[in-house]
């Protein structure tokens, strides 16, 4: 069986590929100065782009993690999340968590696993 690689790079990739099933690295917003919930449109317009690349789309999520840097930005990311998700009733597995993330500013990062179309 092949693995493919989008956009692979030494330490990572944006997603990798194996069996029908796509593996999205962790994504953070471009802008970091932004509040939550531009962060949080920027993560998932992301997220929307390394899909398509990978022959897939939020429909087709299996489980999303998601870290947020202050559990008290779950109201406003959810806001965002929900937006975004719709109320076709593709809600995929998710868990989200408080952690430290990378730099002191990014205040969401977002990792899914979705099948391929």
């Amino acid at each position: 069986m092949t693995i493919q690689r989008i956009n692979p790079g030494n330490r990572l990739c944006d997603a990798t590929i194996h069996n029908g099933v796509a593996y999205l690295a962790g994504q953070v917003p471009e802008d970091n100065s932004l509040p939550i919930a531009a962060q949080t449109q920027s993560v998932l317009d992301q997220i929307d782009s390394v899909l398509a690349l990978a022959g897939s789309d939020k429909s087709h999520i299996l489980s999303a993690t998601i870290y947020l840097a202050a559990m008290a930005d779950f109201a406003a990311m959810n806001a965002v999340w929900d937006a975004w998700l719709g109320s076709n009733g593709i809600g995929p597995a998710r868990a989200t968590v408080e952690a430290r993330l990378a730099r002191p500013e990014i205040k969401v990062e977002i990792m899914v696993t979705a099948a391929l179309k």
